[in-house]
Protein backbone atom coordinates (compact mmCIF):
# COMPACT_ATOMS: atom_id res chain seq x y z
CA UNK A 1 0.00 0.00 0.00
CA UNK A 2 0.92 3.50 -0.75
CA UNK A 3 1.30 6.08 2.56
CA UNK A 4 1.85 8.73 3.60
CA UNK A 5 2.37 9.28 7.62
CA UNK A 6 1.64 12.38 9.29
CA UNK A 7 3.58 12.88 13.13
CA UNK A 8 5.68 15.13 14.77
CA UNK A 9 7.13 13.68 18.42
CA UNK A 10 9.39 10.75 19.01
CA UNK A 11 5.89 8.76 19.19
CA UNK A 12 5.26 8.24 15.18
CA UNK A 13 8.70 7.36 14.91
CA UNK A 14 8.58 3.76 15.52
CA UNK A 15 5.26 3.34 12.99
CA UNK A 16 7.40 5.28 10.60
CA UNK A 17 10.13 2.55 10.93
CA UNK A 18 7.95 -0.57 10.74
CA UNK A 19 6.28 0.72 7.71
CA UNK A 20 9.71 1.67 5.78
CA UNK A 21 10.99 -1.88 7.05
CA UNK A 22 7.49 -3.62 5.88
CA UNK A 23 8.01 -5.32 2.43
CA UNK A 24 4.06 -4.44 1.76
CA UNK A 25 4.10 -1.04 2.10
CA UNK A 26 5.46 1.89 1.04
CA UNK A 27 6.05 4.62 2.64
CA UNK A 28 6.42 7.52 -0.18
CA UNK A 29 5.70 10.85 2.13
CA UNK A 30 6.23 12.00 5.80
CA UNK A 31 4.34 15.20 6.91
CA UNK A 32 5.42 16.76 9.73
CA UNK A 33 4.67 20.10 11.72
CA UNK A 34 6.82 22.93 10.16
CA UNK A 35 10.43 23.42 12.80
CA UNK A 36 9.96 25.65 15.51
CA UNK A 37 12.54 27.65 17.73
CA UNK A 38 13.20 25.72 20.70
CA UNK A 39 15.74 25.97 23.50
CA UNK A 40 17.89 28.73 25.35
CA UNK A 41 19.06 29.96 22.27
CA UNK A 42 15.52 29.45 20.20
CA UNK A 43 17.57 27.56 17.30
CA UNK A 44 15.15 26.37 14.94
CA UNK A 45 14.63 23.02 15.63
CA UNK A 46 12.90 19.79 13.20
CA UNK A 47 10.34 17.80 14.71
CA UNK A 48 11.74 14.68 15.64
CA UNK A 49 9.48 12.74 12.72
CA UNK A 50 10.99 14.50 10.26
CA UNK A 51 14.55 14.25 11.67
CA UNK A 52 14.13 10.24 11.22
CA UNK A 53 12.30 11.04 8.09
CA UNK A 54 15.61 12.85 6.60
CA UNK A 55 18.08 9.49 7.83
CA UNK A 56 15.30 7.57 5.34
CA UNK A 57 15.77 9.49 2.39
CA UNK A 58 11.80 10.12 2.64
CA UNK A 59 9.98 12.67 0.86
CA UNK A 60 8.93 15.56 3.64
CA UNK A 61 6.26 18.10 3.81
CA UNK A 62 5.83 20.83 6.60
CA UNK A 63 2.90 22.55 5.63
CA UNK A 64 2.10 25.67 8.09
CA UNK A 65 -1.70 25.07 7.58
CA UNK A 66 -3.92 22.57 5.90
CA UNK A 67 -7.15 24.62 5.22
CA UNK A 68 -7.29 26.28 1.93
CA UNK A 69 -4.10 24.79 0.99
CA UNK A 70 -4.46 23.75 -2.35
CA UNK A 71 -0.94 23.64 -3.58
CA UNK A 72 -0.59 21.13 -0.51
CA UNK A 73 -3.73 19.62 -1.30
CA UNK A 74 -2.77 18.47 -5.00
CA UNK A 75 0.87 16.61 -3.72
CA UNK A 76 -1.35 14.53 -1.64
CA UNK A 77 -3.46 13.40 -4.83
CA UNK A 78 -0.98 12.96 -7.00
CA UNK A 79 1.02 10.61 -4.77
CA UNK A 80 -2.24 8.23 -5.08
CA UNK A 81 -2.13 7.23 -1.80
CA UNK A 82 -4.36 4.13 -0.37
CA UNK A 83 -4.18 5.49 3.38
CA UNK A 84 -2.76 8.00 5.10
CA UNK A 85 -1.62 7.06 8.75
CA UNK A 86 -1.51 9.97 11.43
CA UNK A 87 0.39 9.73 15.02
CA UNK A 88 0.41 12.61 17.28
CA UNK A 89 0.35 15.00 14.61
CA UNK A 90 -0.84 17.54 16.24
CA UNK A 91 -3.14 19.15 14.19
CA UNK A 92 -7.15 18.89 12.81
CA UNK A 93 -7.35 17.67 9.59
CA UNK A 94 -10.31 19.17 7.62
CA UNK A 95 -12.30 16.85 5.05
CA UNK A 96 -11.16 18.42 2.42
CA UNK A 97 -7.75 16.48 2.78
CA UNK A 98 -9.33 13.23 5.13
CA UNK A 99 -10.96 12.44 1.52
CA UNK A 100 -7.86 12.36 -0.65
CA UNK A 101 -6.59 8.71 0.05
CA UNK A 102 -8.54 5.56 -1.11
CA UNK A 103 -9.25 4.62 2.39
CA UNK A 104 -9.27 7.82 4.32
CA UNK A 105 -6.56 8.40 7.59
CA UNK A 106 -6.06 5.82 10.46
CA UNK A 107 -4.62 7.45 13.72
CA UNK A 108 -2.70 5.49 16.61
CA UNK A 109 -3.94 6.89 19.24
CA UNK A 110 -2.33 6.37 22.92
CA UNK A 111 -5.73 5.58 24.66
CA UNK A 112 -8.44 3.15 24.77
CA UNK A 113 -10.89 4.94 23.60
CA UNK A 114 -13.68 6.77 24.23
CA UNK A 115 -11.87 7.72 27.41
CA UNK A 116 -8.78 9.93 27.08
CA UNK A 117 -9.74 11.77 23.54
CA UNK A 118 -7.48 14.68 22.87
CA UNK A 119 -3.82 16.41 23.51
CA UNK A 120 -2.71 14.56 26.68
CA UNK A 121 -4.54 10.75 26.99
CA UNK A 122 -1.11 8.89 28.48
CA UNK A 123 -0.76 11.53 31.22
CA UNK A 124 -4.09 11.46 32.28
CA UNK A 125 -4.68 8.19 32.25
CA UNK A 126 -2.10 7.62 34.62
CA UNK A 127 -3.13 10.79 36.68
CA UNK A 128 -6.80 9.03 37.07
CA UNK A 129 -5.22 5.72 38.44
CA UNK A 130 -6.33 3.81 35.15
CA UNK A 131 -4.62 -0.09 35.74
CA UNK A 132 -4.51 -0.29 32.09
CA UNK A 133 -4.40 1.75 28.64
CA UNK A 134 -3.69 1.18 24.92
CA UNK A 135 -3.40 1.96 21.75
CA UNK A 136 -6.55 2.60 19.30
CA UNK A 137 -6.42 2.55 16.06
CA UNK A 138 -9.22 4.82 14.73
CA UNK A 139 -10.42 6.40 11.57
CA UNK A 140 -9.74 9.90 11.35
CA UNK A 141 -12.56 12.39 10.85
CA UNK A 142 -13.40 15.86 11.49
CA UNK A 143 -13.84 15.57 14.94
CA UNK A 144 -10.92 15.46 18.09
CA UNK A 145 -10.51 11.63 18.16
CA UNK A 146 -14.31 10.71 17.31
CA UNK A 147 -13.63 8.50 14.51
CA UNK A 148 -14.93 4.90 14.41
CA UNK A 149 -12.22 2.47 16.22
CA UNK A 150 -10.76 -0.19 14.08
CA UNK A 151 -8.16 -2.11 16.18
CA UNK A 152 -7.62 -1.65 19.70
CA UNK A 153 -4.28 -3.15 21.66
CA UNK A 154 -3.73 -2.77 25.95
CA UNK A 155 -1.42 -2.38 28.05
CA UNK A 156 -1.05 -2.61 31.64
CA UNK A 157 -0.26 0.36 34.11
CA UNK A 158 2.60 -0.94 36.53
CA UNK A 159 3.67 1.07 39.26
CA UNK A 160 6.93 1.40 38.11
CA UNK A 161 5.62 3.03 35.51
CA UNK A 162 5.56 6.75 34.70
CA UNK A 163 4.55 8.94 31.66
CA UNK A 164 7.67 8.61 29.22
CA UNK A 165 7.81 4.94 30.13
CA UNK A 166 4.03 4.42 29.01
CA UNK A 167 4.79 6.74 25.79
CA UNK A 168 7.52 3.95 24.68
CA UNK A 169 5.78 1.35 25.59
CA UNK A 170 2.95 2.69 23.55
CA UNK A 171 4.25 4.05 20.71
CA UNK A 172 5.80 0.55 19.97
CA UNK A 173 1.99 -1.07 20.73
CA UNK A 174 0.86 1.32 17.99
CA UNK A 175 3.35 0.54 15.37
CA UNK A 176 2.54 -3.46 16.13
CA UNK A 177 -1.47 -2.29 15.81
CA UNK A 178 -0.82 -0.47 12.72
CA UNK A 179 0.85 -2.96 11.01
CA UNK A 180 -1.71 -5.36 11.71
CA UNK A 181 -4.67 -2.68 10.80
CA UNK A 182 -3.08 -2.40 7.66
CA UNK A 183 -2.89 -5.97 7.06
CA UNK A 184 -6.67 -6.62 7.78
CA UNK A 185 -7.35 -3.56 5.77
CA UNK A 186 -6.11 -4.79 2.53
CA UNK A 187 -7.84 -7.86 3.25
CA UNK A 188 -10.87 -6.25 3.51
CA UNK A 189 -11.43 -7.40 7.26
CA UNK A 190 -10.76 -4.63 8.98
CA UNK A 191 -13.61 -3.81 11.27
CA UNK A 192 -15.02 -0.48 12.27
CA UNK A 193 -16.86 0.41 15.47
CA UNK A 194 -18.70 3.42 16.63
CA UNK A 195 -17.41 5.27 19.45
CA UNK A 196 -19.95 5.29 22.44
CA UNK A 197 -20.17 8.77 23.18
CA UNK A 198 -21.49 8.30 26.78
CA UNK A 199 -18.41 7.04 27.59
CA UNK A 200 -16.41 9.53 26.23
CA UNK A 201 -13.90 11.45 28.34
CA UNK A 202 -11.52 14.44 27.64
CA UNK A 203 -7.79 14.14 28.35
CA UNK A 204 -6.80 18.42 27.85
CA UNK A 205 -3.27 19.32 27.60
CA UNK A 206 -1.69 19.85 30.70
CA UNK A 207 -0.41 23.09 32.46
CA UNK A 208 2.42 23.90 35.10
CA UNK A 209 0.11 23.74 37.81
CA UNK A 210 -1.27 20.06 37.58
CA UNK A 211 2.21 19.63 38.77
CA UNK A 212 1.27 20.78 42.19
CA UNK A 213 1.31 18.26 44.76
CA UNK A 214 -2.04 18.28 46.32
CA UNK A 215 -1.54 17.06 49.79
CA UNK A 216 -5.22 16.69 50.52
CA UNK A 217 -5.11 13.65 48.10
CA UNK A 218 -4.80 10.57 49.33
CA UNK A 219 -0.89 8.90 49.03
CA UNK A 220 -2.59 6.71 46.08
CA UNK A 221 -3.72 9.61 44.32
CA UNK A 222 -0.37 11.63 44.79
CA UNK A 223 1.44 9.13 43.19
CA UNK A 224 -0.69 8.59 40.74
CA UNK A 225 -0.59 12.40 39.81
CA UNK A 226 3.86 11.57 39.62
CA UNK A 227 3.24 9.27 37.09
CA UNK A 228 1.37 11.54 35.01
CA UNK A 229 3.51 14.66 35.01
CA UNK A 230 7.05 13.12 35.31
CA UNK A 231 7.82 14.02 31.85
CA UNK A 232 5.97 17.56 32.50
CA UNK A 233 5.74 19.52 34.36
CA UNK A 234 6.78 17.46 37.28
CA UNK A 235 5.82 16.71 40.81
CA UNK A 236 6.33 19.92 42.82
CA UNK A 237 6.02 21.22 46.26
CA UNK A 238 6.00 24.35 48.44
CA UNK A 239 8.01 24.79 51.17
CA UNK A 240 8.63 28.17 53.03
CA UNK A 241 7.17 30.01 49.46
CA UNK A 242 9.57 28.74 47.31
CA UNK A 243 8.90 25.56 45.38
CA UNK A 244 10.48 22.31 45.09
CA UNK A 245 10.48 19.55 43.00
CA UNK A 246 10.10 16.05 43.83
CA UNK A 247 11.73 14.18 41.22
CA UNK A 248 10.98 10.52 42.90
CA UNK A 249 8.09 9.11 45.38
CA UNK A 250 6.59 6.23 46.33
CA UNK A 251 3.62 5.10 48.54
CA UNK A 252 4.90 4.25 52.27
CA UNK A 253 3.90 0.40 53.62
CA UNK A 254 3.17 -0.68 56.59
CA UNK A 255 3.10 2.67 57.92
CA UNK A 256 0.29 3.87 60.11
CA UNK A 257 -1.96 7.26 59.53
CA UNK A 258 -0.88 9.23 62.24
CA UNK A 259 -2.71 12.42 63.98
CA UNK A 260 -0.59 15.01 61.95
CA UNK A 261 -1.97 17.53 59.40
CA UNK A 262 -1.79 16.97 55.62
CA UNK A 263 1.49 17.67 53.93
CA UNK A 264 3.57 17.51 57.42
CA UNK A 265 6.81 15.71 57.63
CA UNK A 266 6.22 12.70 60.35
CA UNK A 267 9.75 10.85 59.68
CA UNK A 268 12.58 11.52 58.08
CA UNK A 269 14.66 8.17 56.79
CA UNK A 270 17.52 7.15 54.67
CA UNK A 271 14.79 6.30 52.22
CA UNK A 272 13.49 9.88 52.29
CA UNK A 273 11.48 12.05 53.91
CA UNK A 274 7.67 10.47 54.99
CA UNK A 275 5.08 12.82 54.87
CA UNK A 276 0.68 12.69 55.89
CA UNK A 277 -1.54 12.75 53.31
CA UNK A 278 -5.14 12.86 53.89
CA UNK A 279 -4.99 8.97 53.41
CA UNK A 280 -1.68 7.07 53.86
CA UNK A 281 2.15 8.79 53.88
CA UNK A 282 4.06 9.58 51.02
CA UNK A 283 7.97 8.91 50.76
CA UNK A 284 9.71 11.45 49.03
CA UNK A 285 12.74 10.12 47.97
CA UNK A 286 14.83 12.40 45.48
CA UNK A 287 13.94 16.88 45.46
CA UNK A 288 15.41 19.27 43.60
CA UNK A 289 15.44 22.56 45.14
CA UNK A 290 15.34 25.07 43.16
CA UNK A 291 18.55 26.54 41.07
CA UNK A 292 20.13 23.35 42.48
CA UNK A 293 20.43 19.77 41.11
CA UNK A 294 18.46 16.41 42.41
CA UNK A 295 19.83 15.19 45.80
CA UNK A 296 18.62 12.47 48.11
CA UNK A 297 15.23 13.96 50.11
CA UNK A 298 17.91 13.36 52.89
CA UNK A 299 20.32 15.24 52.01
CA UNK A 300 17.93 17.94 51.19
CA UNK A 301 16.61 17.68 54.72
CA UNK A 302 20.28 17.86 56.37
CA UNK A 303 21.41 20.83 54.35
CA UNK A 304 18.24 22.67 54.64
CA UNK A 305 17.54 22.35 58.47
CA UNK A 306 14.66 20.47 57.61
CA UNK A 307 12.67 19.04 61.03
CA UNK A 308 9.85 16.46 61.47
CA UNK A 309 6.59 18.57 62.11
CA UNK A 310 7.36 20.90 59.57
CA UNK A 311 4.81 20.79 56.49
CA UNK A 312 4.94 21.64 52.81
CA UNK A 313 2.14 23.14 51.17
Amino acid sequence: MRIAVFGSPSFAIPTLESLRESKDHEVVLVVSQPDKPAGRGNKLTSPALVVRAKELGIEIAQPSKLRKNEAFASQLRELELDVCITAAYGKILPKSILDIPKHGFLNVHGSLLPKYRGAAPIQWALIDGEEKTGVTIMQTDVGMDTGDMRLVRELPITVEDTALTIFTKLSTLGAEAMLEALGLLDRGELPSIPQDEALATHARMLEKEDGRIRWTDSATQIFNRYQGVYAWPTSFTSFNDKDLKVRSMFVAKDIADTKAVVGEIIAIEDSGILVQTTEGIICLEEVQPSGKKAMPAKDWANGYQIKVGMTFS
